[in-house]
Parts: C-alpha cells; sequence; structure tokens
C-alpha cells in the first residue's frame, strides 16, 4: 500500500509506526507541513496517517497550513482512503467530522491506563484492544465522538480516548507508536508541560520501564494489520 504521513513537528515522526510499514513492504512518504511540503495528490495515497503535535486545531491563524490539511483529511475520508489519526492528527479527524474539540481540563501525560468501550465488542477492532491496556498519552485537548463514530476506549482522565468511523478511519488519542527514543524527544522538546499535575508524570516515570513500549507496539501491529486488511477489501 502508499501510505502516507503528515508531520507536524520534527520530534513526532512515525516511531515503531516505521517499523511495521518496513516489515510489510509498504511505499512511505510524508509531507512535513512544518517545513511548508506540498499535500500529494489524492490519488496517490492509499493510507493517510496523521502524527501528533503540540498546537491546537485551532491554531490556523498561527500555523495557516492547517487550513489545508484540513481539507486534505476530509477528502481522504470522503474518497473512501484508510485513515489513522494519533493525537492531533485524532482531534483533526474530529473536527472534519463535525464533532466538537476542546480543551478537557487538565492534561494527561504519560502512563494511564484505557478502558475499551463496550460497543468496540461489534467492530472490526474487537481483536485489537483488550479490556483494559496501559497506554502512552501526551495531550491536554479531547474532542466529542462524531455522529455515527464509534468510541474506543475511556481513561481516568478522558471520557473519550479514540473512535472508529467507517470501519477505515480510526482516531486515537493516546498514542501506540510510542518508543523509548520518540517518548525522550518529546520530554525533550515539551518538558515545560510536566508539570506534575495529577495526570502528568515525571520524566524517570515515562522512561523507567522499557517493556510498556513493547507492550504498546504489540497493540499497535494488531491495529495496523487490521487497519492493511480493510485496505485490501477497498
Amino acid at each position: 500500500m502508499r501510505v502516507h504521513y503528515l508531520q507536524h513537528v520534527p520530534f513526532e515522526g512515525l516511531a515503531a509506526i516505521a517499523t511495521y510499514m518496513d516489515a510489510n513492504g509498504h511505499e512511505v512518504s510524508r509531507s512535513r507541513l512544518y517545513c511548508n511540503e506540498s499535500l500529494p495528490p489524492l490519488q496517490s495515497v492509499d493510507w493517510l496517517i496523521i502524527m501528533g503535535g503540540p498546537m491546537s486545531i485551532h491554531d490556523g491563524e498561527e500555523f495557516p497550513w492547517l487550513i489545508e490539511e484540513k481539507k486534505f483529511i476530509r477528502e481522504a475520508i470522503e474518497s473512501g482512503k484508510i485513515v489513522l489519526g494519533i493525537c492531533l492528527g485524532a482531534q483533526l479527524i474530529a473536527d472534519v467530522l463535525d464533532a466538537e474539540v476542546y480543551y478537557s481540563g487538565h492534561r494527561e501525560i504519560g502512563w494511564f491506563e484505557i478502558i475499551r468501550a463496550p460497543e468496540v465488542e461489534q467492530t472490526v477492532l474487537a481483536d485489537v484492544f483488550p479490556q483494559k491496556a496501559e497506554a502512552f498519552h501526551w495531550h491536554g485537548d479531547t474532542f466529542a465522538i462524531p455522529e455515527g463514530a464509534v468510541r474506543l476506549a475511556k481513561s481516568m482522565a478522558c471520557q473519550n480516548q479514540g473512535f472508529l468511523y467507517q470501519d477505515r478511519v480510526v482516531a486515537l488519542q493516546f498514542h501506540l507508536e510510542t518508543t523509548p527514543l520518540s517518548a525522550a524527544a518529546l520530554i525533550e522538546n515539551c518538558g515545560n508541560e510536566l508539570d506534575g499535575t495529577e495526570f502528568v508524570q515525571s520524566e524517570q516515570e515515562i522512561l523507567a520501564e522499557p517493556a510498556r513500549f513493547e507492550r504498546l507496539n504489540t497493540i499497535l501491529f494488531d491495529l495496523l494489520k487490521t487497519l492493511e486488511g480493510q485496505g485490501a477489501r477497498q
């Protein structure tokens, strides 16, 4: 498959997603929006991935490329592409599907449990997400669930941790792609957000157990395999 990803800052790349794509022979390209790189022709993309970033979906004045990016995401969804959004990427998907994106009231940064929503059992992701799993988080904003979408999970800090739309569009507030290296990059570039509040862990807590990242990436690979299968059915 021809996979294209949208990158908002230098320090939030594909991370473990690249491992899966390399292992499965997918052709991968990207648009570094922070460098004002252009978006590709939609017909050249089978699978669109939208990464995270510290900006808000409402920051179009400061980051004017957000306006064209939203249009591109909307067209990708409408044309039947496989779409995966992570953190900011998930919020952008929610926005183009006319769901509200707003500040959740606090930051959620570090390792916190997500609980699978019961309605996931009736979807293509039933075998991907366990009933409970420890996920990595780094966000302050959240989103409402768009009309026609299925909520995926919640955490103690955030009721809407993700959704599935039309069995081929997945929006995840949390990060499954994180590796020790990408987590360290987030800490280096956004460490000022580690403010010690209720749902914010310290650098030491975040990086203490390397096995956490391996468990996290196992769920990621199951998700990517499922989405790949959905793409094959298109």
